[in-house]
């Protein structure tokens, strides 16, 4: 709700209300459950999109649909309102200009990127790889930035990691060592991350940060819900999703300086489930990006239960802060309430760590920057009611919502153009062919040399059949020739005994 150029979120003693000028100092919100909170972020987020600021909300447990339909006055509200001196007639009840988005494609418009935009060392610090299995890593991404493969899936990484691997020799005067073990490690990692979906975040048609950072034909803000319910049941893939997005933010996003409102606002609901067990790398990153993307014109709120959820370094750049009642049952509680009211500039007027556990439901403890950017003394107030339907909305209506945006269809369809797992694959087909043929035209001289080898030997046996055929028929002619002189010889010395016989007969008569 806007007044005198302020965001008035609640009223006590005095409005509580956010300078838009000092909206992008980030802020907290934090309360036990069912303090609250929920409602805080909706009054929060209609009022940046009331002044033309646009909003991305993690909607964790799927209750902030609502924001599409306007919001029905009963009793209730009307006590909170007469409480607050409003008049119930002078609050507006209206619906909002809402995207709903979802990596999983089922509850929004898709959410996708492509493993060129994460680049190595993102991923290398996500996955948890070594020094040696990131530089291996590194050199997956530059072999494929010199040959012109693009990057696109988790296919396609996985396609050039084992590439790499393969032709590891190829490689090493140009590039270095490449460890077939770190291959291994990276390609098990990817295995994991693939598991976790992230075969529907990595792809095209990837998202475009300025589709976040719209208003509608009004000059409302859009409220961008990202659907997250399924989403936190996979850490690692949430953890991705938030790594990329805090980086993005800040490499693409332009320097801004001090702006009359944030350029963009971002909630993201149950923040301890980011930090409890996120890898060191995506809390880093959290934290570079908190101190220095408010240059750039955007504001990140955190919806917690405890301040101590959120690592010191970074809960020490959250200047809008908003704490909801706190519980006080065990020696820790009470160690987390007395620093929660430490962290407040002292109000004379009651006891912050007192007051922390006898807030109501609706009410909080809240201390916003001032015009030039220094804590308010922190105030006991009632938070307004949001202006749109409180609580889920059915799936029927979330799809007739997603389907009536007119970004709707540019997201959709997944596309899966030529990249490093196509064209490897086109080389390895090319190599199989390649050596399909050349096995073939080998296979067919062996063949051609058998034949040869064959047709010799049958020529060779032929020859010596025709020479053993020849040899005899020379040993019978001479056989003929040797015995028909042999019995020329016969005759011829029977011829001649037979003379001498008769000689000798005639001489004895």
């Amino acid at each position: 709700m806007l007044k005198d150029g302020k965001l008035l979120i609640g009223r006590g003693d005095t409005d509580a209300a956010i300078l838009p000028n000092m909206a992008n100092r980030h802020g907290l919100i934090a309360g036990a459950t069912g303090t609250g909170k929920t409602i805080m972020l909706k009054v929060m987020a209609e009022s940046f999109s009331d002044i033309g600021v646009p909003v991305f909300l993690a909607d964790v447990k799927g209750d902030l649909g609502g924001c599409v339909k306007a919001g029905t006055m009963n009793p209730a509200i009307e006590k909170r309102l007469n409480g607050m001196g409003i008049d119930p007639a002078d609050f507006t009840l209206k619906s909002y200009p809402v995207r709903f988005w979802d990596v999983y494609g089922e509850g929004g418009h898709p959410v996708r990127t492509t493993v060129s935009e994460m680049g190595s060392t993102l991923l290398a610090r996500l996955l948890g790889l070594t020094d040696v299995q990131a530089g291996v890593l590194s050199i997956v991404f530059r072999v494929a930035d010199d040959k012109g493969w693009l990057l696109i899936d988790l296919k396609d990484l996985r396609s050039m990691v084992a590439y790499v691997a393969d032709h590891a020799s190829e490689l090493l005067n140009e590039y270095g060592n490449i460890s077939r073990q770190s291959a291994g490690a990276i390609q098990r990692t990817l295995l994991q991350l693939e598991d976790a979906g992230g075969t529907l975040f990595f792809g095209e048609p990837d998202i475009k940060l300025e589709d976040w950072m719209q208003t509608d034909t009004d000059g409302r803000g859009f409220i961008n819900i990202f659907h997250c319910a399924k989403l936190y049941q996979s850490p690692l893939l949430y953890s991705t999703f938030m790594l990329w997005l805090l980086a993005e933010l800040f490499e693409e996003l332009p320097e801004a300086g001090d702006l009359e409102k944030p350029k963009l606002v971002f909630f993201f609901d149950e923040a301890h489930l980011l930090f409890n067990g996120a890898p060191k790398a995506l809390r880093d990153k959290v934290e570079q990006v908190v101190k220095l993307i408010r240059s750039k014109g955007v504001g990140i709120y955190f919806i917690t239960q405890q301040p101590s959820d959120i690592p010191d370094p970074i809960l020490a750049q959250l200047g809008n802060r908003v704490q909801h009642a706190l519980r006080a049952y065990t020696p820790a509680e009470q160690k987390a309430i007395r620093a929660a009211a430490q962290s407040f500039r002292i109000n004379p007027k009651f006891d912050t760590e007192e007051v922390l556990t006898e807030l109501g439901t609706g009410e909080a403890l809240v201390s916003f920057l001032d015009e030039k950017g220094r804590p308010s003394v922190v105030e006991r107030a009632t938070i307004l009611p949001p202006q749109s339907a409180m609580g889920a909305i059915d799936d029927a209506r979330r799809k007739a919502e997603i389907h009536a945006d007119d970004m709707f269809g540019k997201y959709e369809v997944s596309v899966d153009n030529e990249s490093a797992y196509e064209i490897i694959n086109a080389e390895k087909q090319e190599e199989a062919e390649r050596a399909e043929k050349e096995a073939r035209e080998l296979a067919e001289e062996k063949e051609k040399a058998a034949k040869a080898k064959e047709k010799e030997k049958e020529r060779a046996a032929k020859e010596k059949e025709r020479s053993r055929k020849t040899s005899t028929r020379k040993k019978s002619s001479l056989s003929k020739a040797a015995d028909s002189a042999m019995s020329s010889i016969g005759r011829e010395i029977g011829r001649q005994v037979g003379r001498g016989l008769l000689g000798t007969i005639k001489k004895l008569f």
